[in-house]
């Protein structure tokens, strides 16, 4: 039955990314780790390709609706890549299984990327719930400074294997000030080249079940072109902001099981 639920769980999450544009690759890791019982640190890895390959299928739906800034999207996926591919290569395989023990209290590779994977989840879900100004806005940050949160979200996506399009929104409206359709529509793209890359950094270091990933993954690529389609006749914001309360209901839930249980 959970593995029923864990293929069904594929679909909602490209449902999701083709309906709100991202946040339905925070789903993953959740989906993999606690339904289909995959150890963590594999299933941010899986997530990657998943998410990749989902969002490699929408960005070939939104550029066709010229919804994607190609030459913009490369310009802001370099940084970002470079910093998942470096940190699935070098970065995760060199966490210790135990990272520190104070008393009783013992601190788990395990433990850590779930209660950051959290952590990102409750940020994700606070951008959602938020009404979003930054089409409104006209403030442009400094260039450099831009490059250095790219770089740094790309750090935390490459530990999470999360998309983090929440994340890059903002920076392309603001900084490329794309509208912001447009700025999904890119997100989407630049979130399929930085999973992809950055998956590739895990080869070699994991064991992976190429079959499982092929599998999950077509059904991911089935929800996002039922959801992009079933788009045109929602309200993406009313749906953002409700998966958005969804999103902070698992982050707590899940904190509170890492911690607690």
């Amino acid at each position: 039955m959970e593995e029923f639920f864990g293929y069904f769980g594929a679909l909602i999450i490209g449902l999701v990314l083709g309906l709100t544009g991202g946040g339905g690759s925070i789903l993953t890791v959740p989906v993999l780790v606690y339904l289909l019982g995959i150890n963590p640190v594999t299933a941010t890895a899986y997530s990657l390709f998943i998410v990749g390959t989902t969002s490699a299928f929408g960005t070939i739906q939104n550029y066709r609706k010229g919804l994607v800034e190609l030459k913009t999207g490369l310009k802001f996926a370099l940084p970002s890549l470079i910093a998942i591919y470096l940190t699935r290569k070098l970065i995760v395989p060199r966490i210790p299984e135990i990272i520190f023990t104070v008393g009783e209290i013992t601190v788990t590779k395990n433990f850590f990327i779930m209660a950051l994977f959290a952590i990102v989840m409750l940020l994700a879900a606070l951008s959602m719930i938020s009404d979003n100004k930054a089409e409104k806005s006209t403030a442009m940050p400094n260039a450099m400074i831009t490059i250095l949160q790219i770089f740094v979200v790309g750090i935390i996506i490459g530990l999470v294997g999360a998309g983090g399009g929440f994340l890059i929104i903002p920076a392309l409206v603001y900084l490329a000030k794309l509208p912001m359709k447009k700025a999904v529509g890119t997100s989407i793209f630049i979130i399929a080249i930085n999973s992809l890359i950055g998956f590739t950094g895990d080869l070699g270091n994991i064991d992976i079940d190429w079959s499982f990933l092929f599998i999950f993954s077509f059904i991911s690529i089935l929800g996002i072109f039922a959801g992009i389609y079933l788009n045109k006749f929602i309200n993406e914001k009313n749906l953002k902001k409700g998966f958005g309360w969804f999103v902070l209901t698992m982050s707590i839930l899940i904190l509170t099981k890492e911690v607690f249980l």
